[in-house]
Protein backbone atom coordinates (compact mmCIF):
# COMPACT_ATOMS: atom_id res chain seq x y z
CA UNK A 1 0.00 0.00 0.00
CA UNK A 2 1.21 3.39 -0.96
CA UNK A 3 1.86 5.56 2.10
CA UNK A 4 -0.04 8.77 2.08
CA UNK A 5 1.14 11.76 3.43
CA UNK A 6 -2.06 13.01 5.39
CA UNK A 7 -4.97 11.47 6.25
CA UNK A 8 -6.93 14.02 4.91
CA UNK A 9 -4.96 13.65 1.56
CA UNK A 10 -7.57 14.14 -0.94
CA UNK A 11 -7.83 10.84 -3.43
CA UNK A 12 -9.88 10.62 -6.40
CA UNK A 13 -12.36 8.09 -6.47
CA UNK A 14 -12.92 7.15 -10.06
CA UNK A 15 -15.59 4.94 -9.85
CA UNK A 16 -18.15 7.01 -7.50
CA UNK A 17 -17.04 9.90 -9.63
CA UNK A 18 -18.13 8.48 -12.52
CA UNK A 19 -21.28 6.04 -10.75
CA UNK A 20 -22.56 9.25 -9.00
CA UNK A 21 -23.43 11.70 -12.09
CA UNK A 22 -24.39 8.71 -14.02
CA UNK A 23 -27.16 7.76 -11.36
CA UNK A 24 -28.18 11.07 -11.80
CA UNK A 25 -28.53 11.43 -15.10
CA UNK A 26 -30.36 8.23 -15.43
CA UNK A 27 -32.47 9.31 -13.00
CA UNK A 28 -33.31 12.87 -14.58
CA UNK A 29 -34.15 10.72 -18.05
CA UNK A 30 -36.34 8.19 -16.49
CA UNK A 31 -38.53 10.60 -14.75
CA UNK A 32 -39.25 13.11 -17.04
CA UNK A 33 -42.55 12.65 -18.45
CA UNK A 34 -46.00 10.54 -18.38
CA UNK A 35 -46.38 8.07 -15.48
CA UNK A 36 -42.64 8.00 -14.33
CA UNK A 37 -42.71 11.75 -13.40
CA UNK A 38 -41.83 11.90 -9.58
CA UNK A 39 -43.78 14.03 -6.87
CA UNK A 40 -42.07 16.87 -5.43
CA UNK A 41 -41.45 14.59 -2.63
CA UNK A 42 -39.99 11.88 -4.49
CA UNK A 43 -37.11 14.79 -5.85
CA UNK A 44 -36.56 15.73 -2.91
CA UNK A 45 -35.87 11.89 -1.65
CA UNK A 46 -33.29 12.01 -4.67
CA UNK A 47 -31.63 14.63 -3.67
CA UNK A 48 -30.74 13.41 -0.51
CA UNK A 49 -29.66 9.99 -1.58
CA UNK A 50 -27.39 11.66 -3.78
CA UNK A 51 -26.11 13.46 -0.71
CA UNK A 52 -25.46 11.01 1.27
CA UNK A 53 -23.80 9.34 -1.54
CA UNK A 54 -21.11 12.09 -1.85
CA UNK A 55 -20.69 12.18 1.59
CA UNK A 56 -20.17 9.05 2.28
CA UNK A 57 -17.93 8.63 -0.74
CA UNK A 58 -15.99 11.98 -1.46
CA UNK A 59 -13.52 13.69 0.59
CA UNK A 60 -12.85 13.68 3.50
CA UNK A 61 -15.49 10.59 4.59
CA UNK A 62 -13.97 8.55 1.64
CA UNK A 63 -10.52 9.05 1.71
CA UNK A 64 -10.64 8.25 5.84
CA UNK A 65 -12.97 5.30 5.47
CA UNK A 66 -10.29 3.77 2.67
CA UNK A 67 -7.48 3.33 4.48
CA UNK A 68 -7.27 5.51 7.90
CA UNK A 69 -10.24 5.39 10.29
CA UNK A 70 -12.62 2.26 11.24
CA UNK A 71 -14.60 5.23 12.83
CA UNK A 72 -15.01 6.91 8.98
CA UNK A 73 -15.23 3.31 7.49
CA UNK A 74 -18.74 2.61 10.00
CA UNK A 75 -19.92 6.13 9.31
CA UNK A 76 -20.01 5.59 5.18
CA UNK A 77 -21.24 1.58 6.15
CA UNK A 78 -24.27 3.27 8.15
CA UNK A 79 -24.55 5.90 5.47
CA UNK A 80 -25.43 3.20 2.70
CA UNK A 81 -27.14 0.87 4.57
CA UNK A 82 -29.39 2.75 6.76
CA UNK A 83 -30.05 6.50 4.40
CA UNK A 84 -29.20 5.66 0.51
CA UNK A 85 -31.58 2.56 0.19
CA UNK A 86 -34.40 3.79 1.55
CA UNK A 87 -34.40 7.32 0.09
CA UNK A 88 -33.71 6.29 -3.48
CA UNK A 89 -36.64 3.54 -3.14
CA UNK A 90 -38.77 6.43 -1.50
CA UNK A 91 -37.56 8.60 -4.52
CA UNK A 92 -38.79 6.44 -7.55
CA UNK A 93 -42.00 6.42 -8.99
CA UNK A 94 -43.47 3.22 -8.57
CA UNK A 95 -44.03 2.41 -12.35
CA UNK A 96 -40.04 2.28 -12.84
CA UNK A 97 -39.71 0.22 -9.49
CA UNK A 98 -42.34 -2.05 -11.07
CA UNK A 99 -40.20 -2.47 -14.65
CA UNK A 100 -37.01 -2.69 -13.06
CA UNK A 101 -38.37 -5.73 -10.26
CA UNK A 102 -39.78 -7.48 -13.18
CA UNK A 103 -37.20 -9.60 -14.91
CA UNK A 104 -37.51 -12.84 -13.26
CA UNK A 105 -34.14 -13.33 -11.54
CA UNK A 106 -34.42 -9.89 -10.18
CA UNK A 107 -38.12 -10.84 -8.89
CA UNK A 108 -36.96 -13.83 -7.11
CA UNK A 109 -34.84 -12.03 -5.06
CA UNK A 110 -36.83 -9.69 -4.36
CA UNK A 111 -39.32 -12.62 -3.12
CA UNK A 112 -36.78 -13.42 -0.55
CA UNK A 113 -35.54 -10.33 -0.02
CA UNK A 114 -39.20 -9.17 1.76
CA UNK A 115 -39.08 -11.97 4.11
CA UNK A 116 -37.79 -10.85 7.49
CA UNK A 117 -35.72 -14.27 8.22
CA UNK A 118 -33.51 -14.36 5.08
CA UNK A 119 -33.44 -10.50 5.60
CA UNK A 120 -32.00 -10.84 8.85
CA UNK A 121 -29.93 -13.58 7.86
CA UNK A 122 -28.11 -11.84 4.76
CA UNK A 123 -27.71 -8.38 6.21
CA UNK A 124 -25.66 -10.58 8.85
CA UNK A 125 -23.85 -12.05 6.98
CA UNK A 126 -22.42 -9.20 5.14
CA UNK A 127 -22.55 -6.87 7.70
CA UNK A 128 -20.39 -9.18 9.83
CA UNK A 129 -18.00 -10.93 7.12
CA UNK A 130 -17.21 -7.75 5.67
CA UNK A 131 -15.99 -6.82 8.39
CA UNK A 132 -13.23 -9.69 8.87
CA UNK A 133 -9.62 -8.37 8.95
CA UNK A 134 -9.03 -10.21 5.73
CA UNK A 135 -11.45 -8.42 3.72
CA UNK A 136 -11.00 -4.73 5.63
CA UNK A 137 -6.99 -5.44 5.08
CA UNK A 138 -8.10 -6.48 0.94
CA UNK A 139 -10.25 -3.39 0.97
CA UNK A 140 -7.96 -0.97 2.18
CA UNK A 141 -5.01 -2.12 -0.56
CA UNK A 142 -7.36 -2.41 -3.52
CA UNK A 143 -9.63 -0.45 -5.02
CA UNK A 144 -11.43 -2.69 -7.08
CA UNK A 145 -11.97 -4.65 -3.96
CA UNK A 146 -13.07 -1.77 -1.86
CA UNK A 147 -15.78 -1.00 -4.54
CA UNK A 148 -17.00 -4.54 -4.39
CA UNK A 149 -17.19 -4.87 -0.65
CA UNK A 150 -18.82 -0.98 -0.87
CA UNK A 151 -22.03 -2.20 -3.53
CA UNK A 152 -22.25 -5.30 -1.75
CA UNK A 153 -23.18 -3.25 1.77
CA UNK A 154 -25.54 -1.31 -0.70
CA UNK A 155 -26.85 -3.97 -1.71
CA UNK A 156 -27.59 -5.24 2.04
CA UNK A 157 -28.83 -2.11 2.73
CA UNK A 158 -31.61 -2.42 0.13
CA UNK A 159 -32.33 -5.97 1.57
CA UNK A 160 -32.56 -4.20 5.04
CA UNK A 161 -34.98 -2.41 3.84
CA UNK A 162 -36.96 -4.72 2.01
CA UNK A 163 -39.66 -5.95 4.52
CA UNK A 164 -40.55 -2.73 5.65
CA UNK A 165 -41.02 -0.60 2.45
CA UNK A 166 -44.60 -0.54 0.60
CA UNK A 167 -43.22 0.76 -3.02
CA UNK A 168 -42.21 -3.34 -4.12
CA UNK A 169 -44.49 -4.37 -6.21
CA UNK A 170 -45.61 -8.34 -5.12
CA UNK A 171 -44.56 -8.15 -1.71
CA UNK A 172 -46.78 -9.07 1.56
CA UNK A 173 -46.83 -6.10 3.31
CA UNK A 174 -46.19 -7.04 7.42
CA UNK A 175 -48.30 -5.96 10.43
CA UNK A 176 -47.24 -2.60 11.69
CA UNK A 177 -46.43 -4.83 14.83
CA UNK A 178 -44.34 -7.34 12.29
CA UNK A 179 -42.53 -4.19 10.87
CA UNK A 180 -41.23 -2.71 14.25
CA UNK A 181 -40.44 -5.76 15.56
CA UNK A 182 -38.38 -7.08 12.54
CA UNK A 183 -36.68 -3.55 12.57
CA UNK A 184 -35.96 -3.75 16.48
CA UNK A 185 -34.49 -7.85 15.48
CA UNK A 186 -31.97 -5.76 12.75
CA UNK A 187 -30.62 -3.56 14.73
CA UNK A 188 -29.25 -5.70 17.69
CA UNK A 189 -28.17 -8.90 15.22
CA UNK A 190 -26.26 -7.93 12.97
CA UNK A 191 -24.43 -4.79 15.21
CA UNK A 192 -23.05 -7.21 17.69
CA UNK A 193 -19.67 -7.04 16.38
CA UNK A 194 -19.43 -3.53 17.42
CA UNK A 195 -19.58 -4.60 21.07
CA UNK A 196 -16.34 -6.41 20.15
CA UNK A 197 -14.94 -3.18 19.26
CA UNK A 198 -15.71 -1.33 22.31
CA UNK A 199 -14.25 -3.58 24.37
CA UNK A 200 -11.29 -4.63 22.65
CA UNK A 201 -8.03 -3.33 24.42
CA UNK A 202 -6.05 -3.58 20.89
CA UNK A 203 -6.35 -2.84 17.71
CA UNK A 204 -8.38 -5.69 15.28
CA UNK A 205 -7.41 -3.83 11.85
CA UNK A 206 -3.76 -3.34 11.09
CA UNK A 207 -4.94 -1.49 8.24
CA UNK A 208 -6.35 1.44 10.23
CA UNK A 209 -3.69 0.96 13.06
CA UNK A 210 -2.29 4.83 12.42
CA UNK A 211 -1.47 5.96 16.11
CA UNK A 212 -2.68 9.69 16.29
CA UNK A 213 -2.97 10.20 12.50
CA UNK A 214 -6.34 10.88 12.45
CA UNK A 215 -7.35 13.68 15.22
CA UNK A 216 -4.77 12.44 17.67
CA UNK A 217 -6.50 9.75 18.25
CA UNK A 218 -5.23 6.18 19.05
CA UNK A 219 -6.17 2.97 17.01
CA UNK A 220 -8.28 1.71 19.79
CA UNK A 221 -9.54 4.41 20.83
CA UNK A 222 -10.96 5.10 16.76
CA UNK A 223 -12.25 1.28 17.03
CA UNK A 224 -14.47 1.83 20.66
CA UNK A 225 -16.19 4.92 18.72
CA UNK A 226 -16.63 2.89 15.34
CA UNK A 227 -18.45 0.56 18.07
CA UNK A 228 -20.71 2.90 19.68
CA UNK A 229 -21.42 4.71 16.28
CA UNK A 230 -22.56 1.60 14.97
CA UNK A 231 -24.42 0.60 17.43
CA UNK A 232 -25.97 3.69 18.81
CA UNK A 233 -26.64 4.98 15.13
CA UNK A 234 -28.43 1.73 14.02
CA UNK A 235 -30.74 1.56 17.20
CA UNK A 236 -32.03 4.98 17.43
CA UNK A 237 -32.20 4.92 13.21
CA UNK A 238 -34.42 1.61 13.03
CA UNK A 239 -35.88 1.68 16.50
CA UNK A 240 -37.58 5.41 15.33
CA UNK A 241 -38.87 4.26 12.44
CA UNK A 242 -39.93 1.12 14.37
CA UNK A 243 -42.09 3.49 16.91
CA UNK A 244 -43.36 5.27 14.17
CA UNK A 245 -45.04 2.58 12.33
CA UNK A 246 -46.65 1.06 15.16
CA UNK A 247 -47.69 4.57 16.63
CA UNK A 248 -49.52 5.47 13.43
CA UNK A 249 -51.22 2.39 13.26
CA UNK A 250 -52.32 2.88 16.59
CA UNK A 251 -53.70 5.77 15.43
CA UNK A 252 -55.45 4.53 12.46
CA UNK A 253 -57.37 2.30 14.70
CA UNK A 254 -55.02 -1.01 15.04
CA UNK A 255 -51.54 -1.57 14.23
CA UNK A 256 -52.88 -5.19 12.65
CA UNK A 257 -54.46 -4.01 9.90
CA UNK A 258 -53.20 -3.38 6.35
CA UNK A 259 -54.00 -0.19 5.26
CA UNK A 260 -52.04 -0.28 2.31
CA UNK A 261 -54.26 -0.45 -0.65
CA UNK A 262 -53.84 -3.29 -3.02
CA UNK A 263 -52.79 -1.88 -6.74
CA UNK A 264 -52.62 -3.57 -9.85
CA UNK A 265 -48.92 -3.80 -9.91
CA UNK A 266 -49.30 -5.86 -6.99
CA UNK A 267 -51.77 -8.53 -8.64
CA UNK A 268 -49.91 -8.13 -11.44
CA UNK A 269 -46.90 -9.55 -10.34
CA UNK A 270 -48.43 -12.17 -8.62
CA UNK A 271 -49.83 -13.11 -11.94
CA UNK A 272 -46.88 -13.14 -13.57
CA UNK A 273 -45.20 -15.69 -11.13
CA UNK A 274 -47.72 -18.10 -11.32
CA UNK A 275 -47.44 -18.06 -15.10
CA UNK A 276 -43.60 -18.60 -14.47
CA UNK A 277 -44.15 -21.58 -11.78
CA UNK A 278 -47.10 -23.02 -14.35
CA UNK A 279 -43.84 -22.84 -16.84
CA UNK A 280 -41.76 -24.76 -14.98
CA UNK A 281 -44.18 -27.19 -13.73
CA UNK A 282 -45.14 -27.86 -17.31
CA UNK A 283 -41.94 -27.81 -19.14
CA UNK A 284 -40.90 -30.88 -20.70
CA UNK A 285 -38.35 -33.06 -18.88
CA UNK A 286 -37.10 -34.35 -22.25
CA UNK A 287 -35.43 -32.67 -24.79
CA UNK A 288 -37.90 -34.49 -27.27
CA UNK A 289 -40.83 -33.48 -26.31
CA UNK A 290 -43.08 -30.51 -27.90
CA UNK A 291 -42.23 -27.27 -25.78
CA UNK A 292 -45.42 -25.98 -23.96
CA UNK A 293 -47.63 -23.96 -25.13
CA UNK A 294 -49.01 -21.04 -22.50
CA UNK A 295 -51.88 -21.10 -24.78
CA UNK A 296 -53.37 -24.80 -24.72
Amino acid sequence: MTALAHPLDWQLNIFWTVAIPALLVAYVVATRSGENRPSRRQRVFFVLAIVALVVAFMWPLGDLAARWSLLALVAQRLLLMLAVPPLLVAATPRPIIVRLTRPAAVDAVLRQAVKPVPAVLFVTVVAVGTLTTGLVSLAAHSAVARVVTQLVVLLSGFVLWAPVLTELPGAKPLSAIGRGAYLIVQSIVPSFLSVVWIFARRPLYRSYDHHGAVLGMSAVLDQQLAGFLAKLCTIAVLWTVAFTLMTRAHVRGGADEDPEPLLWSDVEREIQRADRRALRARRPSSPDAPPYDPLH
